[in-house]
């Protein structure tokens, strides 16, 4: 069927390309017209904090919603008559702003406690709205820093991370430019380098603009396009890329281009199915955890990569109509207009602008390659060599040699990276990961040194009391909280009433401000002694109902329920795909092979991850502070980097079967395997590393952090798993590789991604 597929695409090329045209143009039009609705709020699972927010929102109304400060330090005193008139100038204007309202420290008596003890620093709280949605909270924080006062002696910040308006990111051009270059030296031809970018381009394009469509209709937070366009470019330009170097080894083999097309779609490209439908799998195993906001994300990176494997099947056989044996040809002018381009993206990636010249350049030089003799002039083709001399058949045997050496040497290497798993900490990093130079930073270490470092996450302890009149109740717990060890102040029971009429308070607002900041795990182990032992005393001799709410609580109990819920996603993504291995390879010993290799190296990335993003070290150089792992990313990572790695897993064991099916000799079907696929799989493994790793140059923590331990995953599956594990343990099982009991052989359904390939023309001379 994929063969017809591809065929049909290539006899109607023109007609393919203008309907995906058409598509990325439509999509996209579409998605501008209709807008996002992206929201990075947290989803409140059943808990502690989440009846805490029901309570604050049924009788604090716009106390529990998404909020943030304007924080300000004066060198007189916040009371200054110009301090003074300037501040309360902008609040009036900020509660302008639709969905916003303001709590000012001029406000008494609630405002007492936002200013500090000197008078010169305090802060307003920005309530939004809980229809406020992330795009919309961060252009409210523009407009509010366009609003700021300039006052002689007075420093005012835009503080909280729902004001901090998200900046899409730039660094995926410097995965394409290093594409460029790895494409470039692996086919030794422009035109077969561009064929696997414009694929990417296409599907991730596409796949950006149904997944904003798709925000309106599903929580999705707002970096779920940049996770979407990290994967999709990666996994986007290896799927074009195995299925273009499949399609060239049928021309050197004397097809013509359109047996050629048919022929890598029926092997190549039933590998890319089935590699990409198991990464879409893994991702969308999240929906089991049961949240909005991680089914938004699995959903998000699941649509980008499905889009890219459809341009792979159907978008590639026709830019390969239009390309023909052209692919085999690179002349000069295209080799340095190539380069030119490679140079402009790397500049822009990196912030330098100017060099964007280098695309005019580009243009120059193709235009005068048409008349000048020298850029017209073909590039001279690398001579092919027969598989056994290659330097990853010799690789293979070296390894198939000493078999127990590289299976104890890679898994020690293995084992010693994935050491700093065991310290893994999950919660949220708090707003003192933000750049430097960012109004949100300087509006935390302005809070931070102006009333300490609890101010940054107060607690929220909502009280319901059984009737009204329980003032003296509600003190009693204030004063408990006040002397629990860890809390740095407390305010005064505020009633649902107001200062007005306290006897008819139902329910009491109280703010606990820890001593440490909100990410420290002493925060987190306060959160808990206090649901644990300091509350419930207080609460069954009161008949008090009361909860510890606020964002920090919730970032716990978050991490809390997703922690619960991790190995079941972990154990149902590995059954599933020891399955369909099982049913691909009809083998017991190399899908579980396959599961463990793909944990060990998973593991190996979490530990590099936790060692950076968690300890911090080398933080100086790559200029990251140590702070908890946020709770979702190791679901993320498992799912995408499990799905990642067994795309070499199929690609290379399907290579590998195909040779065993075709000679029946267990050793050599593994050099010969190894010897057709390593240098696809380095060049696309090379590509994968830059374009996640492009993604350090963020200032965004998260993107920073998927981008590391994608890189590092790949890294590590392409290089130790790929080029030592599994020649090594697929020598020591011999034919056992390939065994699986007839009743189990029959009961399985058959799923083949090896194809057909026609027998071997002729080489070309």
């Amino acid at each position: 069927m994929l063969a017809r597929l591809g065929r049909w695409c290539y006899r109607r090329r023109v007609l393919t390309l203008v309907g995906w045209l058409v598509l990325l143009a439509g999509v996209n039009g579409w998605a501008q017209g209709v807008g996002s609705a992206f929201n990075a709020g947290r989803e409140l699972p059943e808990s502690d904090s989440a009846r805490g927010f029901d309570l604050l929102n049924e009788y604090f109304p716009g106390r529990g919603g998404l909020s943030g400060t304007i924080v300000f330090r004066s060198d007189a005193t916040v009371d200054d008559p110009k301090v003074s008139a300037a501040m309360q100038t902008l609040f009036k204007k900020v509660e302008k702003i639709p969905h916003v309202s303001v709590s000012s420290p001029y406000a008494l008596p609630m405002g007492a406690a936002q200013v500090n003890a000197e008078r010169k620093v305090a802060f307003a709280q920005v309530n939004l709205d809980p229809e406020v949605d992330q795009k919309a909270s961060g252009e409210i924080g523009a407009r509010i820093v366009g609003m700021l006062p300039t006052v002689d002696g007075l420093q005012t910040e835009v503080g909280g991370s729902v004001l901090a308006k998200f900046e899409p990111p730039d660094s995926e051009l410097i995965g394409l430019a290093f594409a460029i270059v790895v494409l470039i030296l692996s086919f030794g031809s422009v035109l077969a380098m561009g064929l696997p970018i414009a694929v990417a381009l296409g599907g991730v394009g596409t796949g950006i603009g149904i997944t904003t469509l798709v925000s309106n209709l599903t929580k999705m937070p707002d970096f779920a396009t940049t996770i979407g366009a990290m994967i999709g470019l990666g996994v986007g330009i290896d799927y074009a890329l195995f299925i273009v170097t499949r399609y060239r080894e049928g021309l050197h083999r004397g097809m013509d281009p359109e047996e050629a097309t048919g022929v890598a779609f029926d092997t190549a490209g039933r590998a890319v199915i089935f590699a990409g439908l198991t990464v879409v799998v893994s991702l969308l195993g999240m929906l089991i955890i049961g949240l909005s906001f991680v089914s938004g994300l699995a959903i998000g990176a699941a649509i980008t990569v499905t889009a890219t494997m459809a341009a792979s099947v159907t978008l590639l056989p026709a830019l390969l109509g239009f390309a023909r044996e052209r692919v085999e040809v690179t002349r000069w002018r295209g080799l340095i207009a190539a380069g030119l381009v490679a140079i402009a993206l790397l500049g822009v990636g990196l912030g330098v602008q100017p060099l964007l010249v280098g695309v005019p350049l580009a243009v120059v030089v193709l235009a005068a390659g048409f008349a000048v003799a020298p850029l017209k002039a073909r590039v001279p083709q690398r001579k092919r060599r027969p598989p056994e001399e290659t330097t990853a058949y010799r690789w293979s045997h070296l390894v198939q040699r000493h078999p127990w050496s590289a299976v104890i040497g890679g898994t020690a290497v293995m084992a010693l990276l994935a050491i700093p798993l065991f310290g893994l900490r999950l919660g949220f990093s708090d707003d003192g990961n933000f750049a430097k130079d960012t109004t949100t930073r300087r509006a935390y270490d302005l809070l931070s040194d102006g009333f300490g470092p609890g101010f940054n996450g107060p607690l929220l302890i909502a009280v319901k009391a059984s009737e009204p009149g329980r003032a003296d109740d509600a003190n009693t717990l204030v004063a408990a909280l006040s002397s629990t060890k860890g809390i740095a102040s407390v305010t005064p029971p505020f009633p649902n009433t107001g200062f007005e009429k306290p006897q008819d308070a139902t329910a009491y607002l109280i703010r606990a401000i820890p001593s440490t900041t909100p990410q420290a795990e002493a925060t987190e182990n306060l959160v808990n002694h206090l649901r644990d032992t300091v509350i419930p005393p207080i609460a069954k001799s009161t008949g008090l109902t009361v909860y510890v709410s606020g964002f920090v609580a919730v970032g716990i109990d978050f991490s809390s329920y997703l922690a619960e819920r991790m190995l079941v996603f972990f154990a149902v993504v590995l059954a599933l795909s020891f399955l369909l291995l099982m049913a691909v390879f009809r083998s017991l010993l190399v899908p579980l092979k396959a599961v463990i290799m793909n944990v060990i190296s998973i593991a190996a990335a979490y530990g590099v991850v936790v060692a950076v993003f968690q300890w911090g070290w080398l933080g100086s150089i790559l200029g990251v502070e140590g702070a908890p792992i946020e709770p979702f990313i190791p679901l993320m990572l498992f799912a995408i980097v499990f799905g990642l790695s067994m795309d070499y897993e199929v690609f290379l064991l399907s290579r590998v079967k195909e040779e065993y099916d075709r000679h029946g000799d267990a050793r050599n079907s593994v050099a010969d395997g190894l010897a057709a696929t390593a240098h696809v799989i380095t060049a696309a493994a090379a590509i994968m590393v830059v374009v996640f790793g492009s993604f350090m140059f963020e200032d965004n923590r998260i993107s920073r952090l998927f981008g590391l331990g994608l890189a590092v995953a790949v890294f590590l599956d392409a290089t130790v798993v790929r080029m030592l594990l599994v020649p090594a343990t697929m020598e020591l099982l011999g034919e056992r590789n390939w065994w699986i009991p007839r009743w189990l052989d029959r009961l399985l359904p058959r799923i083949d991604v090896e194809g057909h390939d026609l027998e071997e023309a002729p080489a070309r001379g």
